[in-house]
Parts: structure tokens; C-alpha cells; sequence
């Protein structure tokens, strides 16, 4: 049987919630809803890191932060790692990456041709790649080469300054670019293009990384207009204060609130439209995308995975960004539609991890299996969405390990302190952190344990796994 196409659609920051069909009260998103009816939607997924390179190189590798060493926007996989785009090339398969990677720092003054060869290693035969929003205004990209070319590129710069002199998360205002002119445009437009004109006899894997809706607030003016501001779901507020609360999760709860940056209702109600409006435009390109492959013929040739690397806490508990283990910050979307639309319509409620992605994106195009893998092949849950799949799953960031079983989520430290202990079934927004509360000892005491085991099943590094 004839190898399918794999289709790779990643947002930048977007939040689990945010899909009309996950029902948003507020955003629209018609494409993805119609990508989730042909495919399965895994509400329950979490990503292995809640900060962009250690996410992505998760998700290229299959491997935790403390397997390749990312814990931060800093460094990168070694040339030589072993990635499912590797393994794809090798099976056969003539793979593409376009838009945004963040596989590696971007350097001022620096052009992302330099770093062609880097991409080439990790298993993408063709480079057409962006940085994000904010390297945009200091490396050079194919962005910023037809930038140049329309005179658009100190319109933007321009614009991005102003927002850092203006208020940072509370610019809200959209792009001062023309119409079909800003990043997103851009890579969708580039996408577009090279299925429309590919040649190969090979099938293709192409990943298409939008810089949006990663901060600032800046969608086209024609989407911006599409959401009202003052019609916004609210953000929601910071919790009640808990008395019970050991010291260090008192101490780490103190942590958060100094990040806290309350503004205006009107204000955060217009950050989220204007984040919506962002995520409603990437859904437009989607489509399009989409309307080439099948008037290219390729509809049912074709598998597609939609992730997003982290969320986004957008005002909720007077929070921006990202780097917490909150919902809105560490669960991600995640649809999976395979060429023959099988489970078309299902929703697995099945705990989920990025790591799981390698092994299925790896199943779906027929390339070699690795020997060891710490995700799971998510192929089992499209035939049968609640069959078994993980008990647990986890994600770190610098000195703070989360686990999440079915019911519960903890959070420790690096000297095993509980930071926050939270009942997803009764809780489900995180408003009542019961470390420190009576009657809680087994409940961490179990997932302790837990976490200890996921601890020794993955400690080893990318050099260890087809020893």
C-alpha cells in the first residue's frame, strides 16, 4: 500500500481550549472543527515542557528535557540526534519544514540560511524557515528578505517597537501591515505554494510552524475586526488565598503572584480577542492549506497531526505567556485525521503526552521503529479512543516536575517538596491547591511513586536509545 503524505500543522502558543469544537464559548475555528470531524481530537495532551525549544525538540526527538538536555531557549539537539524526520527521509519520504522551528537560538544580525545545513542533519531535505515574531526583528529570514523587497520590513520593526515602548502584553492593537502581509500570511502562503507546485514521485512530509498566536497581540486588521472586545469571555481570577499551604508551596505560590500583571478588564478582554483573532487566521490559512491538497488529489492520501508546542494563560490568574504548569499553560491541542478518516468524530479522553507523536508519526509512514521509545503510538486510540494508553504522564521544567494521572496533578520541586496538589475531577480550574491539606498523603504519596518509576523508565539520554 501506498505510503500516505504526513501534514505537520503547529500554532506557537496556543491553548488547549481554543478550538470552537472543544467548545470555546467565543472563538470561531471552522477548519480545525472540520479537521476534527474527519479525524480524532485528544483533549487530555500535555507537553513535555511549557517553553518553546525544549517542547519542539520534544516533539522532534521523542525524548524529556532531561533526555536532550533543553531546559530553556538555549542549545539545541545535537546534529546527529535521531528525529522522525530523519527516520521518515530514510523510509522514503521527501520532507520539508516551513515557517517557524525554534530548534536552535537565533542570533542577531544572523541569517537563518547559515544554519541550513543544522536542519538538514536533523532530516528536513527542504529549509524554507522563519524565526518567531520576536527574533523576526533581528534575524534574517526569507520573511525578511520579502519584507524587504515590498518595503514592509521597517513597518514592522516600527510597530514592534512601539509595542515594547507601549506596554508589552498590553499593545493591543493589530498589524499596521497590509492585508496578506504579516508572518502568518506569509508561511501560510509558503505552504500553500510548495504543494502546489511539488514534483516528486516520493510522498512528502511537510511541516508547516506558524509564528502565531505567540505574543504580541498583532493579527490583521480585516481578523482583528472580527471579535468584539467587550464581548470576551472573562479571564479567570487568582485563587483564594490557601491557609493550609506547607512553606514551600507558600514560597512557590509568592513566586507566581510577583509575576502577576493585573491591567484593566477592557484591557485583558481586548488581549484575548485580539489572541483569538490570531488563532481564527491561522485556522483560515489551515484551510487553505488544505483546499490545495485536494485539488491536488491528495484528500485521501494524506495524514495530518495539528499540535501546539505550550498554551498561553492569557490575563487568567493575572498571568501572560507561558513556563507554568496551569491548564492553560501546559495542556495543548492535539488532532490527529488519517487518510482514511477512521475514528472520524472521536474524542479520547486518554492522558496524552508529546512524546507520543515519534512513534505515531512514525507507524503512520511505515519508517523503522526505534528500538526504545517513551511515548506511545496514538493509532490504538483512533480505532478505540479509550483504550489503554499512559497512567500517568509528566512535564519538567528547571527545577519543577509535574505528574498528572487521571485524577490528580502534582507539582515538586527538585528536592521532591509538593509545590501544588490539585483535583482535576473536582477542581478542574486549579482553584484550591491541597498541598498541606488533611487527608492528602496517600494521594502523594502514590504519585510519588509514580513519578519515581516515570524517572527510572526514562533515564537515558538519545545516545542510549537503539543501543
Amino acid at each position: 500500500m501506498k505510503r500516505p503524505n504526513i501534514l505537520i500543522l503547529m500554532p506557537d502558543q496556543m491553548r488547549a481550549d481554543c478550538l470552537s469544537c472543544a467548545g470555546h464559548p467565543v472563538i470561531q475555528t471552522p477548519n480545525l472543527d472540520r479537521l476534527a470531524a474527519d479525524g480524532v481530537r485528544f483533549p487530555q495532551t500535555y507537553t513535555t515542557c511549557p517553553v518553546c525549544m525544549p517542547a519542539r525538540s520534544s516533539f522532534l526527538s521523542g525524548l524529556f528535557c532531561h533526555n536532550h538536555g533543553q531546559w530553556s531557549n538555549h542549545g539545541s539537539l545535537p546534529e546527529r540526534a535521531d528525529t522522525y524526520a530523519r527516520r521518515l527521509q530514510s523510509a522514503g519520504y521527501h520532507t520539508c519544514h516551513i515557517g517557524k522551528s525554534h530548534l536552535y537560538p537565533h542570533r542577531r544580525g544572523h541569517s537563518l540560511r547559515e544554519d541550513e545545513p543544522f536542519m538538514h542533519a536533523l532530516g528536513w531535505k527542504d529549509v524554507l524557515e522563519t524565526t518567531g515574531p520576536y527574533a523576526t526583528c533581528m534575524t534574517k529570514s526569507i520573511l525578511t528578505d520579502h519584507w524587504e523587497r515590498q518595503g514592509l520590513f521597517q513597518t514592522f520593526l516600527n510597530d514592534y517597537i512601539r509595542r515594547g515602548k507601549e506596554g508589552g502584553v498590553a499593545a493591543v492593537w493589530p498589524s499596521p501591515l497590509p492585508p496578506g502581509e504579516t508572518m502568518d500570511d506569509f508561511v501560510g502562503r509558503t505552504a500553500c505554494d510548495y504543494l502546489a507546485s511539488y514534483s516528486h514521485a516520493d510522498p512528502w512530509l511537510v511541516f508547516v510552524g506558524f509564528g502565531g498566536p505567540h505574543s504580541p497581540w498583532d493579527p490583521p486588521a480585516e481578523w482583528a475586526a472580527r471579535y468584539d472586545g467587550r464581548a470576551m469571555n472573562p479571564a479567570q481570577p487568582p485563587p483564594p488565598a490557601e491557609e493550609w499551604l506547607t512553606p514551600e508551596a507558600a514560597a512557590h505560590r509568592a513566586e507566581i503572584a510577583r509575576r502577576e500583571h493585573p491591567l484593566p478588564k477592557e484591557t485583558v478582554a481586548k488581549i484575548r480577542a485580539l489572541y483569538y483573532a490570531k488563532i481564527s487566521h491561522i485556522d483560515d490559512w489551515i484551510g487553505r492549506i488544505w483546499r490545495v491538497i485536494e485539488q491536488r488529489g491528495w484528500a485521501d492520501q494524506t495524514a495530518v497531526v495539528f499540535w501546539s508546542d505550550h498554551g498561553e494563560m492569557l490575563g487568567d490568574r493575572n498571568l501572560y505567556h507561558k513556563s507554568l504548569f496551569y491548564e492553560a499553560s501546559v495542556r495543548v491541542p492535539l488532532i490527529l485525521r488519517l487518510p482514511d478518516r477512521k475514528g472520524a468524530g472521536g474524542v479520547s479522553s486518554r492522558l496524552v503526552s508529546l512524546v507520543d507523536l515519534v512513534p505515531t508519526l512514525l507507524e503512520i509512514g511505515g519508517a523503522e521503529l526505534r528500538k526504545r521509545e517513551f511515548g506511545r503510538s496514538l493509532l490504538p486510540l483512533v480505532a478505540d479512543p479509550e483504550a489503554a494508553h499512559h497512567e500517568v504522564v509528566c512535564s519538567e521544567i528547571h527545577f519543577r516536575t509535574m505528574i498528572r494521572d487521571n485524577r490528580y496533578k502534582m507539582v515538586v520541586n527538585d528536592r521532591g517538596a509538593v509545590l501544588k496538589l490539585y483535583d482535576m475531577v473536582k477542581d478542574p480550574q486549579e482553584t484550591r491547591n491541597l498541598a498541606g491539606h488533611t487527608q492528602t498523603d496517600a494521594i502523594i504519596r502514590h504519585l510519588r511513586e509514580r513519578l519515581l518509576q516515570w524517572h527510572l523508565e526514562t533515564a537515558t539520554d538519545w545516545n542510549q536509545l537503539n543501543a
